[in-house]
């Protein structure tokens, strides 16, 4: 499943593997529109105050956000003019990464994740969104560090926890954890899919003991 913010961009061999791809695709993270300012600059930000519009940019972003699913064009037009308007815009480098990852554009979305990971240093999404585009570019250690910075930043976040158990299973990366955490997906999953894929999973560990 790919990884919303709380929205979805919706989101072995042959039949598993588009399981899998299914799973990863139904993860990815989107940012709602901001009513506080968890978008603001870091202090050591170096631009001039003078050549950012927050709200402009706020508003834009606003608009995109309803638009991602049915005009994904148009959003991206919009989230690159917020970007333009405040360039520390940080949801609209994480959304505008998500339409990017979307179409296949790894090193232009990753930059923007990798943008919005620095904006918001206490937001998991941007830090999985990233860790799915290595995990797409097959950079899979690099992608797993990722999902537990991003773990690290919010524990027990589901859409990671589900992302990254998912990785270790397909890329045969498992751990005791891996285990653990399945155990708790397969009670606790985000949704029926993945309830279901965890037990799969848990079963296919039983028979091959």
């Amino acid at each position: 499943m790919m990884p919303r913010i709380t929205s979805s961009f919706a989101h072995l061999h042959n039949r598993c593997q588009m399981n899998a791809l299914c799973l990863m695709m139904s993860t990815l993270c989107l940012l709602p529109a901001l009513t506080g300012c968890a978008h603001a600059p870091r202090r050591d930000a170096p631009a001039s105050e003078s050549i950012r519009d927050p709200r402009a940019a706020e508003r834009l972003h606003q608009k995109a956000t309803v638009l991602m699913a049915s005009d994904p064009a148009e959003a991206e037009k919009l989230l690159r003019d917020a970007i333009a308007a405040d360039i520390f815009h940080g949801p609209a480098h994480n959304n505008l990464g998500t339409l990017l990852l979307a179409r296949g554009e790894l090193y232009e979305a990753a930059t923007n994740f990798e943008a919005a990971r620095k904006l918001m240093p206490g937001h998991p999404d941007p830090r999985l969104n990233l860790a799915l585009t290595y995990e797409k570019a097959a950079r899979y250690d690099d992608a797993i560090a990722m999902y537990n910075a991003a773990l690290e930043v919010s524990p027990g976040h589901a859409p990671t926890v589900e992302a990254l158990t998912r990785l270790e299973v397909t890329s045969s990366r498992t751990t005791p954890e891996t285990t653990t955490r399945l155990r708790t997906i397969a009670l606790e999953g985000s949704s029926e899919q993945w309830r279901e894929w965890a037990k799969r999973q848990l079963l296919r560990q039983r028979d091959a003991k």
